[in-house]
């Protein structure tokens, strides 16, 4: 049988809701020789991973990790060892990831109690005091940071004080936030927490971060029935990632390696220059946008740097738009999701994908892609208000 011949994919411009594009001192990484998952020098390499990812996560826990998996794997961790048939848990639904926490809630044969705002918006105080209101104890609350389905970006600080008198944990899913905006695992309170490698960690798909405090632990250690899950059961990962290491599974010996690269570049940049960079990189995009008539969506006050929801002209036709982005421009932008497919654009800035050039670039090209639908702007308007930005930075 005859192959296709050499694997040679096109060199995209990754802006949409991940993956994002990848340094070359990662790709390079993962040509790195195979050694055994039991390794002496792979285990250093785990080692370094997990302090590395501590500075990531701002965190002093023992027990923080990269999960074989992708993100769904780490949401799907933090859930399964924390819940327990029976148990009531909280769970705030404004996008699809939050849908998602739901139905494993209930997979677990715990019930659900939602808190629902509109896809976009945000949950307050408020919203969680009445949810607790309806509980008798709640085990958790779960709470998606940055939502990647919508670019809302919820506050937590605020949150967590009434999740620990309610005597719950907080877990929260920082999939698209970690790396590209402010999160304090230790100094805001929260208990439990995931991500992804693929978003603003600028790494491939493929490693979920993990993040876990003593209260966790402890909820995790007294369990009175098994983990639902047997790949996902932390009482026995932890035992492969600390110093006993006790052989669970084989670990992605070569994931494992690009994470540390990457990992190393945001230690190198560091965590206050790669917020600030995702931030101008935004702003810029977002005065870019609204010159072109483009608002963003997501709620005004609470939208996300690295994950842009750009409203639809009446008019344009979607996926002839994003197909012309990809096919004339090499540009990669992500669709609307549930009620709001067709609706708008997600643009993703993240990691390595959030640029000036970049966001100069994506701005031209629907530019001219509007304009070639019949839609009217100035010439130049995007660009020159983008650049505006870049100038009074």
């Amino acid at each position: 049988m005859e192959t296709a011949g050499e694997l040679a994919p096109s060199a995209r411009i990754l802006l949409g809701p991940g993956p994002s594009n990848v340094h070359p001192r990662v790709l390079k990484t993962l040509s790195t020789p195979l050694v055994g998952h039991l390794d002496p020098e792979f285990l250093r390499v785990m080692e370094e991973t997990k302090a590395l990812l501590r500075f990531v996560f701002q965190t002093k826990n023992a027990l923080t990790l990269p999960i074989s998996g992708t993100g769904s794997a780490g949401m799907e961790a933090c859930l399964v060892n924390l819940i327990e048939p029976g148990d009531e848990v909280i769970v705030g639904v404004n996008g699809v990831f939050g849908t998602r926490m739901v139905d494993i809630v209930e997979r677990c044969g715990a019930k659900a109690i939602t808190m629902e705002v509109p896809w976009g918006n945000v949950f307050t105080p408020n919203h969680l005091q009445d949810a607790l209101n309806s509980c008798h104890r709640p085990k958790l609350v779960a709470l998606v940071h940055a939502e990647t389905s919508t670019g809302a970006w919820q506050p937590l600080e605020e949150i967590a004080p009434l999740v620990h008198q309610a005597g719950a944990l907080f877990v929260v899913d920082a999939v698209t936030s970690l790396g590209g905006c402010p999160l304090q695992i230790d100094a805001w309170g929260i208990d439990a927490c995931y991500s992804g490698t693929q978003k603003c960690l600028s790494c491939p798909p493929g490693l979920a971060p993990v993040t876990f405090n003593q209260a966790a632990l402890d909820v995790i250690h007294e369990r009175k029935t098994k983990v639902q899950s047997w790949y996902l059961d932390l009482t026995m990962i932890e035992k492969y990632w600390g110093e006993e290491r006790v052989y669970h599974h084989t670990a992605p010996v070569s994931m494992n390696y690009a994470l540390r690269e990457a990992l190393r570049l945001i230690q190198e940049e560091g965590l206050e220059a790669r917020f600030r960079r995702h931030q101008r990189n935004h702003m810029a995009l977002a005065a870019g946008l609204n010159a072109l008539g483009l608002p963003l969506a997501a709620q005004e006050g609470h939208r996300l740097w690295m994950l842009n929801s750009v409203t639809i002209p009446p008019g344009i036709d979607d996926a002839a738009a994003r197909r012309q982005l990809l096919e004339n421009y090499n540009i990669e932008i992500g669709a609307g999701l549930g009620p709001l497919r067709g609706k708008i654009w997600r643009i993703g800035l993240m990691g390595e994908s959030s640029t000036r050039s970049n966001v100069l670039l994506a701005l031209s090209a629907l530019e001219e892609i509007l304009q070639k639908q019949g839609y009217r702007v100035t010439p130049g308007a995007g660009v020159g208000a983008a650049q505006a930005v870049y100038a009074a930075a």
